[in-house]
């Protein structure tokens, strides 16, 4: 029985920490209980509850009716038999893995699955650098660096182009509709249909922690997308790792509905493994976090209540508005839930405060919320918070079997990582491999972090920002461009869902706002029918602006805190330039170097340029 003002009980860890303080400034901080045991191979967990629930829905999505289509345990194990039978046949391996180029979908999950049943490395692909831009120069570079033995495409049709471009004639290509002129393609269900291999169980027994699950891809924002390995025993201890920190996921199998891309490590390993771990059903959500999106991931929540969710802030923003106006929907969601995780930007504290009163409002208590820090190297989950907080941002402790190591660079606390849950580095890289590593081992993730509480490691940590990103200002002082973008986005009061930061060797810091449309269509009547560069021009959206970028520059203390100039961004982000992520990641140095021109505008203080309320006076001398 809970009250008003509580917290919702949700069993999670209890951990005791070390701490080494070393000669050299540096910190390295660690759980004290061990890891607990985890399987050699995903597949194991798999087959344990094929033979323990058969029937239990493991993956369901929409068939062409609308209504929820799903997969059982004993279906799943049955279908990665076959597949992967028809893989070993195909001659895959380590050298000629499988690549997926299309969005989430049953099969897709069982295609990689399957792979990875038969010791086949899979390589699924940001749909985008099939789909948009010109030349597929990203999945070209991809190709190069994996050489692919065979092609999943769910629409031979939609991504024909880049398979013709880019693949050679002879890659066998899976479908599940439609064809490749030049290519020869295999129906998903004559691939389905195939006969079990005798040697099948002998090739799943052969993979180990060691063997290469799958490659992912950095998001390639400077150069080409890195492929970071995946092997079964990253993503086994991880998992492992997860179960230990999120207790109750062994209490009831979880049930997750879920929208974020599997060629993300956060979606595509932890959010995927998390079903499969622990028993539990996967819905696909084909819905995402923008305003068109969001109302199938809206339609999905009202039917099913997941007791684990995951989405962006920009997605749990738009889902705070929803639920103001719907009360069978947030009876739905908060039903069972017993965490809400936020990642990928950082969230408002008025996002945050409205969940925790639509929580209230809906059980009588308060949802576990939090966040974590991890990368594709860590599998990704590294660190995670969950004590109880007032206000977002803190990103937890290690996870038990993670060695945390902070090193002071330029006065903040750089980020190290080591553990079982770490890649081994970077496929046919070995440069980079190198690089990524420091003299002990530990994989440097290029982020800082500073204590939430000082000297205090079991209070958590925050993020503080990523070092490459830093800059300084024309009078040297050093700006902390990650702490700076979430405090500013905090301050916009819903109006930005991120910023990139500017002003380096410059006199004064700038910003680059990244819109929230759905916020700035509240000042505006008849706001939701206009283009967007309209929408954005309208005098009450600048006077609101400049209203909270004054609010803003009256609380710095000092040039390295304050916005003084901004842009409204009214040109989306384009993935294909490496500025944002399908997941909404935005790159702060991608967006710089690609639009310098409008740096360049923003501090000659041309058409559009927003100042802080308190600061006009100045416009024409800062022009």
């Amino acid at each position: 029985m809970t009250t008003k003002g509580e917290m919702r009980p949700a069993r999670v860890w209890q951990p005791r920490l070390r701490e080494e303080l070393r000669a050299d400034g540096s910190r390295v901080i660690w759980q004290e209980e061990p890891l607990g045991h985890y399987p050699e191979r995903l597949s194991d967990r798999i087959v344990h509850w094929a033979e323990a629930a058969p029937e239990r829905i493991w993956m369901a999505e929409r068939d062409e009716s609308g209504d929820w289509a799903g997969v059982s345990y004993a279906e799943l194990n049955a279908l990665m038999r076959r597949v992967g039978s028809w893989m070993m046949a195909q001659d895959l391996s380590v050298e000629r893995p499988l690549m997926i180029l299309s969005e989430n979908s049953v099969a897709h999950a069982v295609v990689a699955l399957a792979a990875q049943y038969v010791g086949v490395p899979s390589a699924a692909v940001a749909p985008a650098y099939s789909l948009l831009g010109e030349g597929h120069g990203k999945l070209r570079d991809i190709v190069g660096q994996v050489t692919p033995g065979a092609v999943f495409a769910a629409d031979g049709a939609r991504f024909a182009a880049a398979i013709a471009d880019v693949f050679a004639p002879d890659v066998p290509v899976i479908t599940v509709t439609g064809d490749v002129p030049g290519h020869a393609c295999t129906r998903w269900s004559e691939v389905m249909a195939t006969e079990v291999a005798p040697e099948i169980e002998g090739a799943r027994l052969a993979v180990g922690r060691d063997t290469i699950a799958k490659f992912l891809f950095t998001s390639g924002t400077t150069g080409s997308p890195k492929a970071v390995i995946q092997t079964q025993g990253m993503m086994c201890a991880n998992m492992e790792m997860v179960l230990d920190c999120y207790r109750f996921l062994g209490d009831a199998p979880p049930v997750l509905v879920d929208w974020a891309p599997w060629n993300h490590v956060a979606s595509g390993s932890k959010v995927f493994n998390i079903a499969i771990y622990n028993g539990g059903t996967f819905y696909i959500d084909a819905g995402k976090p923008t305003p068109k999106g969001m109302a199938e991931t809206i339609r999905n929540l009202a039917e099913v209540s997941p007791t684990w969710y995951f989405n962006v802030p920009s997605g749990f923003e738009m889902l705070c508005e929803a639920m103001q106006e719907n009360d069978a929907l947030r009876s739905r969601f908060f039903a069972r839930l017993q965490l809400i995780m936020y990642a990928g930007a950082g969230m408002a504290s008025h996002t945050w405060q409205h969940l925790q009163e639509l929580s209230e409002a809906t059980v009588g208590a308060r949802t576990l919320m939090g966040s974590g820090l991890g990368a594709t190297e860590t599998a990704p989950f590294a660190m995670f918070c969950t004590d109880p907080q007032e206000t977002p941002g803190n990103v937890g402790i290690p996870a038990r079997g993670v060695v945390l190591k902070l090193v002071p660079v330029e006065g903040k606390l750089e980020v190290r990582f080591k553990g079982p849950n770490v890649t081994p580095g970077y496929w046919r890289s070995p440069e980079l491999t190198q690089k990524a590593f420091d003299e002990e081992g530990f994989y440097n993730m290029g982020d800082a972090l500073r204590y939430a509480v000082p000297g205090d490691a079991a209070a958590g940590f925050l993020f503080d920002g990523r070092t490459a990103e830093n800059f300084k200002l024309q009078t040297g002082t050093w700006v902390a461009v990650g702490a700076m973008r979430a405090k500013l986005v905090d301050a916009m009061a819903g109006l930005v869902r991120d910023a990139v930061i500017t002003g380096e060797n410059e006199a004064e810091l700038g910003a680059l706002l990244v819109p929230f449309r759905p916020g700035i269509e509240k000042l505006v009547k008849g706001g939701s029918a206009m283009s967007d560069a309209d929408l954005f021009a309208r005098p009450e959206v600048r006077a609101r602006l400049e209203a909270l970028l004054g609010d803003f520059a009256a609380q710095a203390t000092g040039s390295s805190g304050r916005i003084a100039r901004a842009l409204v961004l009214d040109a989306p982000l384009e993935m294909s330039r490496g500025e944002v992520t399908d997941k909404g990641s935005v790159n702060q140095r991608a967006v710089l170097a690609n639009r310098a021109d409008l740096v360049a505008a923003l501090y000659a203080g041309g058409p559009g340029v927003l100042f802080p309320t308190a600061a006009r006076a100045t416009v024409g001398e800062r022009a």
